[in-house]
C-alpha cells in the first residue's frame, strides 16, 4: 500500500474491488427497495405494520447470520468464500419479488435476500480491515460505503427511467435487477483476493465461545448501538411518509437516488475526518443529525420538505456508516475482526425487528409526529451514552501522534 496519488495506491486492490461489488449490488437492490413500500401497501394491499415486520425480520435474520459467518471466517482464516456465497445467494433470490402475490411471499424473499447479506457482511468488513493500514481504516470503510451508495444512486434512476420512460411495470423492473447483481458476483470472484488476519502468534480456536476477548469497551459500544437502533426503524417508513406528503410513485426512485448521492459524497470525507480527529465525535455528530431529521420528518407538511430532509438524512449516513465499522476494527484484536463485525451487526439486528414493528404500530395508532419523535429521542440518548462511555483516543492516527 503505497502513498501515491489518488485512492487506488493507498487503499489497494481489495478495497477498490469490494467497492465495485457493492456498487453493482446496490444498483440491483435499489432498483427494488424504494418501490417496495408502495408495492406492499398498494399492489399487495398490506398495512404499515406489515412493512415494518417484513423489513425488521429480514434485518434481524441477516444480523444473526453475520455473527456466525464472522466467527467462521476468523476460525478458518478465509473470508472470501463466505463473501462469494452471500453475494451469490442474494443476487439469485432478490429479483423474485417480481412474482410475489402476498406479504408472506415478500417476507420469504426479503429474508432469503438478507440471509445472503448475513453470510457476507462480517467477513467482507473484516476483509476490508485486513487489507489496509490502521490509519486508513476510516477512509477505506468510507470509500466502500461511498461506492455502495453510488450504486444506490444508479439503481433508482434506472428504475425511474424504466417506469416513466419505458412504461414498464414494477414487477418487470424487479426482474431486470438481476443484471447488475450478476455483474457484482463476477467482479467479486475475479478481482478480490484472500487476505489472512495479520495478528502474529494468536489463534482463533475459541472464537465465538470467548467473547470477553473482544473487550469491555467493545461491548459497551455495542450496547450503545443497540439503544440507537431501537429508535432507528426501517427507511421504508420515510418513503411511506414521502408518499403521504405528496411525492408520487414515479418520483420515489429519484428521491431515493438523491438521498444516496449525498451519502456517496459524504462517506469518504466522513471516514477521513474520523482518521484525523477520532471516531467518537464524528459518530455523535451523525447521530445528532439523525435526531434532527427525524424530528423534522414528523412535523413536515409539504412535499418539498421531504426532498430537503432526505438530503440532510444522507449526511447522517456519511458521518456514521463507515466510521462505526472503523471503530469496531479499532477496538478489537486483528484475529477477532470477523467475530467483532458479527457482534456489531447482531446488536443492530437485535434492535431492527422491535424498532420497525414498534415504529409501525406507533405510526398507525398515534401518527407520524409521535413515531418520529420517539426515534429522535433514542438517537439523542445514544449520543450521550457514546460520549460518556467510549474514551479517547478512538483512532489509530490519533494514537500514533500521541
Amino acid at each position: 500500500m503505497g502513498d501515491g496519488p489518488g485512492l487506488s495506491p493507498r487503499l489497494g486492490r481489495n478495497v477498490l474491488a469490494l467497492g465495485a461489488v457493492s456498487f453493482f449490488t446496490d444498483a440491483s437492490s435499489e432498483m427494488i427497495y424504494p418501490l417496495l413500500p408502495l408495492f406492499i401497501t398498494t399492489t399487495i394491499g398490506a398495512s404499515a405494520v406489515s412493512v415494518g415486520a417484513i423489513e425488521g425480520a429480514a434485518d434481524s435474520v441477516s444480523a444473526l447470520l453475520k455473527l456466525a459467518s464472522g466467527w467462521l471466517s476468523d476460525r478458518t482464516r478465509r473470508r472470501k468464500p463466505l463473501v462469494v456465497a452471500g453475494y451469490a445467494l442474494a443476487s439469485a433470490v432478490r429479483p423474485l419479488v417480481a412474482f410475489a402475490q402476498s406479504a408472506s411471499h415478500v417476507l420469504a424473499i426479503r429474508v432469503t435476500d438478507r440471509v445472503g447479506k448475513g453470510i457476507r457482511g462480517a467477513p467482507r468488513d473484516a476483509l476490508i480491515a485486513d487489507s489496509v493500514e490502521p490509519a486508513l481504516r476510516g477512509r477505506a470503510f468510507g470509500f466502500h460505503r461511498a461506492a455502495d451508495h453510488l450504486g444506490a444512486v444508479i439503481g433508482p434512476l434506472v428504475a425511474f427511467a424504466l417506469l416513466s420512460w419505458a412504461g414498464f411495470e414494477m414487477r418487470t423492473v424487479f426482474l431486470l435487477a438481476a443484471i447488475p447483481a450478476a455483474i457484482a458476483v463476477v467482479t467479486l470472484i475475479v478481482a478480490v483476493r484472500e487476505v489472512s488476519p495479520t495478528a502474529p502468534g494468536v489463534t482463533s480456536s475459541d472464537g465465538l465461545h470467548a467473547p470477553r476477548r473482544l473487550g469491555g469497551r467493545f461491548f459497551a459500544y455495542l450496547g450503545i448501538l443497540l439503544l440507537f437502533t431501537l429508535g432507528n426503524s426501517t427507511d421504508a417508513f420515510l418513503l411511506l411518509r414521502a408518499t403521504e406528503l405528496g411525492v408520487g410513485a414515479a418520483l420515489l426512485p429519484v428521491l431515493w437516488a438523491m438521498h444516496h448521492v449525498v451519502k456517496s459524497l459524504t462517506s469518504t470525507p466522513g471516514g477521513i475526518l474520523s482518521d484525523r480527529n477520532g471516531r467518537k465525535p464524528v459518530i455523535v455528530a451523525g447521530w445528532m443529525v439523525y435526531a434532527a431529521v427525524y424530528l423534522a420528518f414528523g412535523r413536515a407538511s409539504e412535499a418539498w420538505h421531504v426532498w430537503v430532509l432526505f438530503a440532510i438524512y444522507g449526511v447522517y449516513f456519511g458521518l456514521t456508516e463507515g466510521v462505526e465499522r472503523a471503530l469496531v476494527a479499532d477496538l478489537v484484536p486483528a484475529d477477532r475482526r470477523g467475530a467483532a463485525f458479527g457482534w456489531y451487526n447482531l446488536a443492530i439486528g437485535l434492535g431492527a425487528l422491535p424498532a420497525s414493528v414498534m415504529f409501525g404500530a406507533i405510526y398507525d395508532r398515534f401518527g407520524a409526529l409521535t413515531a418520529f419523535t420517539v426515534g429522535a429521542g433514542a438517537a439523542m440518548l445514544a449520543s450521550i451514552g457514546l460520549w460518556i462511555l467510549i474514551p479517547k483516543p478512538t483512532s489509530p492516527a490519533l494514537r500514533s501522534r500521541s
